[in-house]
């Protein structure tokens, strides 16, 4: 017993001696490693703190992009992304500030702390999450054609060689581009707009003969006068745009709190209550399983 006794003595002051004669230059490496620890934590995933402290959440929405986004009959931001900002305001206790982005600000306005979150309808690429953090997925969008009725664009194919139009830095004129690319076509017939709203202008005008959009701004627009002449045709073939809330990538818990505020959205009726006041109906059950599918 005694000779254990000395014997696990022994050990353990071995094993002290090991633990305090590490090479300093270990040591050292653990303390940066801590300091960088306590930099992140502290420079990281605050943003809910701030907008809380600062009374205000500015939201970036992209508004010329109905029912999504737009300006109503008084001037005033509306649609449903601009519905979401207002739920997550009151949620989180503080005012909406929503501010206008076109597609080219989104990421930008992040990075240079002009929004603290983007809800814009940003496909979640992976290209895009480079840069910026997302959320879970809060709509689906089909990318469909929009032209005047004598084109007789039945198919995605019956582009080839017709003046095709789309809003610059957009996932729908990525994804036409790519077609144009695997098929041969170039580049010779197309258009890139500043906005959605120039695009659809230039539409109108006949600067092009078909334009590249999704089903829910082609939707509305074809139920005013000035596209009356005017037919959805097909969609982008094998393709769901999914899109989420983004942030500043850095901002883990922020994002995290977004993405509990889109679960309750579902659960708690919110989704449907703006899905009903801009599109007219209950949110399809295809919609939501898409949604929990892509999560």
């Amino acid at each position: 017993m005694k000779i254990n006794k000395i014997l696990l003595l022994m050990i353990a002051v071995f094993v002290l001696v090991g633990c305090n004669d590490q090479p300093k230059q270990a040591q050292a490496t653990k303390v940066v490693k801590a300091s960088e620890l306590a930099k992140v934590t502290k420079t990281g995933g605050d943003m809910l703190d701030k907008v809380i402290k600062s009374g205000k959440l500015n939201c970036g929405v992209v508004l010329d992009f109905p029912p999504m986004g737009y300006f109503d009959k008084d001037n005033k931001p509306a649609g449903f992304d601009v519905d979401y900002c207002h739920d997550l305001a009151k949620v989180l206790g503080v005012e909406a500030n929503v501010l206008n982005l076109t597609w080219g600000d989104r990421i930008p306005s992040l990075v240079s702390g002009k929004t603290d979150v983007v809800i814009g309808s940003t496909s979640d690429t992976l290209q895009r999450a480079k840069s910026v953090g997302f959320s879970y997925p809060y709509f689906v969008f089909k990318f469909q054609v929009i032209s005047k009725s004598d084109k007789n664009i039945n198919s995605f194919d019956d582009l080839k060689g017709v003046k095709v139009g789309a809003a610059l830095g957009t996932t729908y004129e990525t994804e036409y581009l790519a077609y144009a690319e695997k098929k041969g076509w170039g580049k010779e017939n197309y258009t890139a707009f500043k906005s959605e709203n120039d695009a659809y202008l230039g539409l109108h005008q006949g600067k092009v003969d078909a334009l590249i959009s999704t089903n829910t701004n082609i939707a509305t627009k074809l139920q005013t006068e000035e596209f009356k002449d005017f037919v959805a045709g097909p969609f982008v073939p094998n393709y769901d745009d999914v899109v989420g809330l983004i942030a500043k990538r850095s901002e883990t818990a922020w994002i995290s709190y977004l993405n509990l505020f889109l679960i309750h959205q579902i659960r708690d009726g919110g989704m449907n209550k703006a899905y009903n006041k801009h599109f007219g109906s209950d949110a399809p059950q295809s919609l939501i399983k898409s949604l929990r599918d892509n999560k």
